[in-house]
């Protein structure tokens, strides 16, 4: 990178301390059982993933903002928000570079070519017929999600969440005024379901929406087709309108599959939904901000309209979106098999080396939910947190016994991942780690977080 441009790389390697990316805190490299050999295959496909590509110094949140908060010496692996570190695919690149050498940034028209790049993509691989005219556009999931909670659920109504899920669906609700319901998810061996029965009784006269998410964040369930039947059925019978939130859906792992909501055999019940996606975490593009949503009811979508709902998109964003679903298929394929072997990794490294902790194989996403009841214990995270608590501003949020084992793992792995209380009801004694990045990397955070277990 240019220093012109304030991001002089060498310099950022220097200043953020990234020799710890290659090797363990401090130290000899402890005895941990991982694969036989080295944790990096032969090479497979045209794509590196391997390559550890340093992000450090881009302002970006999941290295730059733990650096800001924790301290430069402090982090070794930033394994939190969820984004991927590796390289966009070469498509993208090039598209975006094309784009700029126009160098004019005026008010866009937006293209049909766009549109039906997301109708070609939806189609292909899921067998999505979606009606243009009845799909909308954003600057991403959550202003899209923000207007279909103003269109169905008044201030003060209740939201359903199947908890424990993705922590910014609180925020959204929050924000229209709204309240959320927890419906959670039974937690049977290490595998989420849902609860019906449950799901039933939550409903009263003032619930009006429901957001689903599949792929689920965190526990990456691939809801069934019978899953999603049964919900929907609810939910119709009820009078709550389905928003699925299906952006993860592109990262499902061997022997599971990924059903659109869109294409359950009830059109009544694909009717009471509005689906959201975008592009941006399959091909790692949030920063272009571009999203989309879509329905097979007409009014539904008239209603989201009506809200004043603003369809206003970023220029890269449509060009690299665009790019990505006409020419980034192979880049995304190989992508989601690296990440699946990233999963195998993490599993039978955490059983091998890590007995307070335990993780099971997620069916979806690139994200592993780790249960560390038996560290937070260990730790006595509960009077931890209540110490913290004791003399913190009542303007910053509670600390939990989770955020305990997050700082745990900054101060003792240099590794930084989400607590998981933030989550909702089920989060408590979990975090949520990100292992889309170098297997290399995979590997230097789970051997830092397997010493600082060794050593409670």
């Amino acid at each position: 990178m240019s220093r012109n441009n304030g991001l002089d790389r060498r310099a950022f390697l220097k200043n953020a301390g990234m020799t710890a990316l290659v090797g363990v805190v401090s130290g000899s490299p402890p005895a941990v059982t991982t694969a036989a050999g080295s944790v990096l295959g032969p090479p497979v496909g045209k794509y590196d993933f391997d390559t550890v590509y340093n992000r450090v110094g881009t302002h970006c949140v999941k290295w730059d903002q733990q650096i800001r908060t924790y301290g430069k010496d402090n982090i070794a692996v930033g394994m939190g928000i969820a984004d991927m570190d590796f390289k966009a695919a070469p498509a993208i690149t090039k598209a975006l570079l094309e784009r700029i050498q126009h160098e004019n940034w005026g008010y866009l028209d937006l293209p049909g070519s766009y549109a039906e790049s997301i109708l070609n993509w939806n189609k292909r691989r899921y067998r999505v017929e979606i009606n243009p005219d009845l799909m909308m556009h954003s600057t991403g999931v959550h202003p899209a999600l923000i207007s279909a909670l103003r269109a169905f659920s008044p201030p003060g109504s209740k939201v359903l969440v199947q908890s424990p899920t993705y922590n910014a669906f609180y925020t959204d609700i929050t924000l229209v005024g709204c309240k959320a319901e927890e419906n959670p998810l039974k937690l049977v061996g290490g595998r989420y379901s849902m609860d019906f029965e449950d799901l039933e009784r939550r409903i009263s006269h003032d619930t009006n929406t429901l957001i689903l998410c599949n792929p689920q964040n965190p526990t990456g369930n691939c809801w069934s087709r019978d899953d999603l039947a049964t919900l929907g059925e609810i939910c119709l019978r009820r009078r709550v309108v389905v928003l699925a939130d299906e952006i993860h859906c592109d990262f499902v792992n061997k022997a599971h599959t990924y059903t659109p909501f869109s294409t359950l055999d009830n059109e009544e019940v694909v009717r009471n939904s509005i689906t959201f996606k975008a592009a941006s975490k399959s091909f790692n593009l949030a920063a272009t901000k571009v999203a989309y949503m879509f329905s097979t009811n007409a009014d539904y979508m008239a209603r989201v309209k009506a809200t004043g709902h603003r369809q206003e998109l970023n220029t890269l964003g449509v060009v690299a979106s665009q790019a990505a679903y006409n020419e980034g298929e192979e880049w995304l394929d190989q992508v989601v098999a690296y990440i699946e072997g990233n999963h195998d990794f993490v599993e039978k490294f955490v059983s091998a080396n890590m007995p307070l902790a335990k993780v099971t194989k997620p069916q979806g996403t690139y994200l592993a939910w780790l249960d560390v009841t038996s560290l937070a214990d260990k730790i006595d995270a509960q009077r931890l947190a209540a110490d913290a608590n004791k003399s913190r501003s009542p303007q910053t949020a509670a600390v939990t016994p989770e955020t305990m084992v997050e700082r745990f793992f900054v101060k003792h792995a240099k590794v930084q991942m989400n607590q998981g209380a933030s989550y909702g009801y089920g989060g408590a004694g979990h975090m949520r780690m990100n292992i889309a990045t170098s297997r290399k990397l995979v590997e230097t955070a789970l051997t830092n977080m397997a010493n600082a277990c060794k050593n409670v």
